[in-house]
């Protein structure tokens, strides 16, 4: 109730209530990632591609970040067409999502309670892949879950009525 998805539709430009100038990497190189991903109608491949064109995704790509999520039992099924909001569990859906970021490649990252879904083990280890593989990707997060202070090394408060506080994290 303080604004933080509200903070991030209006650094993503969809949320025309705002007044001021931001400073932002190239377009291609920043991605919004929401607490449930869009997952397009069609393969699995276009779901994991999304927003660039499925046919842009080799197998190896595709199946490479499919591993890299524990999601590596769908690498057979890249071309199976499915309605994968039903097929994948929530965690599976957010698990994928980090796939696209790794597939991406974007410079800045802005995740809105994208790792509700997982436990904090595999929140880790997610959060430790994309540092990993995108060293120097900024990663801001939004959420309310407290092992987010570990895996980052400022937070920015939000206390309501447009007042905020920052302070650095020990990692």
């Amino acid at each position: 109730g303080s604004g933080k998805t509200t903070l991030l539709r209006s650094l993503a430009g969809l949320w025309p209530y705002v007044e001021g100038s931001i400073e932002k990497p190239e377009p291609g190189h920043i991605m919004f990632c929401a607490q449930q991903p869009y997952l397009p109608l069609g393969t699995l491949r276009t779901a994991l591609a999304y927003p660039a064109p499925a046919e842009d995704l080799s197998d190896d790509d595709a199946r490479d970040a499919l591993r890299a999520v524990q999601l590596g039992h769908l690498g057979d099924r890249l071309d199976v067409e499915s309605d994968w909001t039903k097929t994948l569990s929530p965690g599976e859906q957010q698990r994928l999502a980090f796939g696209r970021i790794l597939l991406s490649r974007p410079s800045l990252i802005f995740l809105d309670e994208t790792t509700s879904a997982l436990d904090e083990g595999m929140e880790h280890a997610i959060y430790q892949l994309v540092r990993e593989r995108l060293p120097e990707c900024t990663i801001v997060s939004v959420g309310h879950r407290r092992s987010l202070e570990n895996l980052h090394s400022n937070e920015l408060t939000l206390l309501g009525d447009g007042a905020w506080e920052t302070r650095t994290l020990v990692v």
